[in-house]
């Protein structure tokens, strides 16, 4: 590991203003993932920036519905009684991730910025375009097991890890940032970014910007009866999702009034497609229907061998989370 320097922010704006200042500083609070890309090399900060001692860390009700302080850890968040309440589906999906003691540490704002698990991402004697812009991508034609299938680009292969991010995309999540310039709302669909020419970037803040709080809008407890989180990954813990499923329903008997379907492990940010959800309001339950979903959501995917196998599992598991969310089945 490099040699680096450390400070203990006492403010938020504090904060902003010292990265902004150094663009080889970076942010630090549970340092789940950071400390490793840090022992690998993978990430070389100058200077670190521990947020951990700011006010961030409440679950507070507003009148839009529930926030989360960037600071909340995962464990904290997964078992309030108004998350497993209002809003199981994020629940479930932290719940299915990393290891309970990873969960004690981790934070709700940090889960946002985790990087791919890609392996050619932690390999630095190979190629990679998001650790070494420019330098090629050697998933492409190597093997792309963990790799994505949905909004590739020639640059970038690699996918998001987060399970927790999938639950967010689905509930229809807001972000709450402060910046050297001020403080701003980023709607979730637009927080992370697919890879593009630009895969060295996993989202769309500003580097001095701080994830202050996530909000869960009210209308989001609408599916907390008919919802689903299906992972299917190599081992039953502690493993990344090769493709998961969240899926909520919003039902009036036995037909769909809305439907929210977010996938991960399958691109370069959680997955959903309007035009695919929409294809279930006002339907019944069915597997025909939820078929065609899985085929409206899977159009353009594209295989580069060792991961084609993904396409068809995301469609059968998309059809296994409808069905299970339809019947009330967690």
């Amino acid at each position: 590991m490099n040699s680096f320097s450390y400070t203990r922010a006492q403010a938020v704006e504090t904060a902003a203003r010292e990265v902004s200042t150094n663009h080889t500083a970076k942010f630090i609070a549970g340092g789940t993932n950071l400390l490793d890309l840090m022992k690998e090399n993978v990430e070389r900060p100058t200077r670190l920036v521990d947020l951990t001692r700011l006010p961030l860390n409440q679950i507070e009700d507003t009148d839009k519905g529930l926030r989360l302080g960037a600071l909340a850890t995962n464990a904290n968040t997964a078992y309030d009684e108004r998350v497993e309440e209002r809003y199981p589906l994020l629940s479930k999906a932290i719940l299915a991730g990393a290891s309970a003691q990873l969960r004690n540490m981790a934070t709700d704002g940090g889960n946002l910025f985790q990087r791919t698990r890609c392996y050619y991402f932690y390999d630095l004697a190979t190629p990679c375009n998001k650790r070494e812009p420019g330098s090629g991508c050697s998933a492409i034609t190597g093997y792309n097991r963990v790799c994505g299938i949905l909004g590739t680009s020639e640059s970038c292969i690699a996918t998001h890890p987060s399970d927790m991010c999938v639950a967010l995309a689905a509930l229809k999540a807001t972000v709450n940032v402060t910046g050297a310039t001020g403080e701003r709302t980023v709607e979730f669909a637009d927080f992370h970014r697919l890879p593009g020419n630009e895969p060295e970037r996993d989202n769309n803040l500003k580097p001095d910007e701080i994830v202050t709080s996530i909000d869960l809008p009210a209308d989001g407890e609408r599916f907390a009866k008919n919802f689903t989180y299906l992972k299917l990954r190599d081992r039953a813990s502690y493993a990344f999702a090769l493709v998961s499923v969240a899926a909520a329903l919003d039902m009036d008997g036995d037909t769909i009034k809305e439907a929210r379907v977010a996938l991960g492990g399958v691109a370069h940010k959680p997955w959903r497609k309007a035009e695919a959800e929409d294809l279930l309001k006002g339907q019944a339950a069915t597997k025909v229907n939820f078929e065609r979903v899985a085929a409206s959501l899977l159009e353009g995917a594209k295989g580069y061998g060792s991961n084609t196998f993904k396409i068809e599992l995301a469609k059968r598991a998309i059809v296994r989370a409808l069905t299970m969310a339809a019947n009330g089945q967690h």
